[in-house]
């Protein structure tokens, strides 16, 4: 399959990142953009009973998760993300509950980036899909790393947040409230400072940046303990099966972000199956797939109705060139989670790399499925694109690159590809008026707005 996107599985890294100049050449390379289905509902479980106490809807927030060693989180209206580095530093969920009480404390108390900057920045380009449900880098595409400069808003934004202790206190104090109105023990909250308690000796080019925006001191951990203990909730503990998940979680993004380490890590004799799940995903990362897709079986053997087993043998598969053996398991993976919009992306990716146009055409009606619920979701208008022009379907492969144009933030190039779309789709069709709100939401020229303007697509003076 030739195509800009080499699928990885397991989480979506969009290494082409470094290629923002925006960017700091460090922070560039040690921060990317991930999308994992399994790990955003966890995240999501761990966050929705916080975000209702805070009388927000967990619908209307979305989960970004950031593939750096840093320790970060933030919330902002409509978006709350994580560092893997924060995630894997957690100890037991009700830490990382912790620091999502925290930030959502700033948001209820209404802290905001210094100056404005978090609205000024735009989130909008950074909250874009750039990659596939499983671990899909975007690698070696040209197109992709101008996209990707447009989500260096998002990382310049993590370098304006900045709170004062006073609003750190109140965070705290929030925070804690929230924990407790969710029924969740502020004992995490207060640990998760603790266990960072040295940092506050630090200078600050030595600190964690989440130490660094959100200034830690010995004072302030003493009066969150004080509050925390005093709560009717301090001394429930995390169920057995949150505290699976979280193992599960953490065991996962090793797998990917640290697959040399997790080999030693995670004992080969540990029955456990975090142990395992990491490393079967580590022997995928470190390109052994036949000892990975061992390991995968035998878990499925345990787990047979377990769609993120299938989601990762599918993608080993896919992969390692053994195309046509990926689309079982991939069907699989769907068949067990239909609702989500990744793992239709990932079969769709997989059928229109068969050649057989039957399946291509399959792969599109997956993809478009996958786009009803996402519809912002680069790297599916980028497959249908493709898969399009397979099927010598010029004019909405054109389309669908405008679409994917758009979504990363080139708005040049959607423009440019929405023009053409609609010199080869039939003039009055959904896709061509789909074509020109591209056109006239992408900044057009004069010349392409007098041209829409002689054809009665707009109204108005055009000169």
């Amino acid at each position: 399959m030739v195509s800009p996107f080499r699928s990885v599985s397991g989480l979506a890294l969009a290494v082409a990142v470094a290629a923002s100049a925006t960017l700091a050449a460090g922070q560039a390379a040690a921060q990317s953009l991930i999308r994992d289905t399994e790990i955003e509902e966890i995240l999501a479980r761990d966050s929705d009973p916080i975000l209702r106490a805070a009388g927000i809807d967990p619908k209307n927030v979305e989960i970004v998760l950031v593939g750096s060693k840093d320790l970060n989180a933030f919330a902002a209206p409509r978006v709350m993300g994580f560092n893997t580095g924060l995630i894997l530093e957690s100890k037991v969920p009700n830490e990382l509950q912790g620091v999502i009480a925290h930030e959502v404390g700033h948001l209820a108390a209404g802290h905001s980036a210094r100056s404005g900057d978090m609205s000024r920045a735009g989130m909008k380009p950074f909250l874009l899909t750039m990659g596939l449900g499983v671990l899909a880098a975007i690698a070696g595409a040209p197109d992709a790393a101008a996209g990707l400069a447009s989500s260096a808003s998002y990382f310049g934004t993590l370098g304006f947040l900045g709170y004062s202790r006073e609003q750190e206190s109140r965070a705290d104090q929030a925070g804690a409230t929230l924990l407790d109105k969710a029924g969740l023990s502020g004992r995490g909250l207060a640990d998760f400072f603790d266990n960072f308690r040295y940092q506050e000796v630090f200078d600050e080019a030595r600190r964690y940046g989440y130490f660094r925006s959100h200034p830690i001191s010995s004072d302030r951990i003493e009066a969150l303990r004080r509050r925390v203990e005093v709560q009717p909730n301090y001394n429930k503990t995390d169920s057995p099966d949150a505290m699976a998940e979280h193992a599960i979680m953490k065991a996962k993004l090793d797998g990917f972000i640290n697959p040399q380490i997790s080999i030693t890590k995670y004992d080969e004799k540990a029955t456990d199956y975090p142990s395992r799940y990491a490393r079967a995903i580590a022997y995928y990362q470190l390109k052994e797939p036949d000892r990975a897709l061992k390991l995968v079986d035998a878990l499925l053997v345990e787990q047979p109705d377990n769609p993120y087993l299938w989601e990762l043998k599918g993608q080993i598969l896919f992969e390692f060139g053994r195309t046509a053996e990926a689309e079982e398991p991939q069907r699989k993976s769907v068949a067990l989670k239909p609702d989500a919009p990744l793992l239709r992306i990932n079969l769709g990716q997989t059928l229109i790399a068969l050649d057989d146009k039957k399946k291509v055409n399959e792969g599109v009606a997956e993809l478009k499925r996958a786009l009803t619920r996402e519809d912002d979701n680069a790297v599916a208008w980028r497959l249908l694109a493709e898969a399009y022009d397979k099927l010598g379907e010029d004019g909405l492969a054109r389309l669908a690159t405008a679409e994917y144009n758009y979504n990363i933030g080139d708005k040049q190039q959607a423009r440019v590809f929405a023009m053409r779309a609609r010199e080869m789709l039939t003039r009055g069709t959904p896709d061509w008026r789909r074509a020109t709100d591209i056109v006239l939401a992408a900044e057009p020229t004069r010349e392409d707005l007098r041209q829409l303007g002689r054809e009665g697509s707009i109204a108005g003076n055009t000169r």
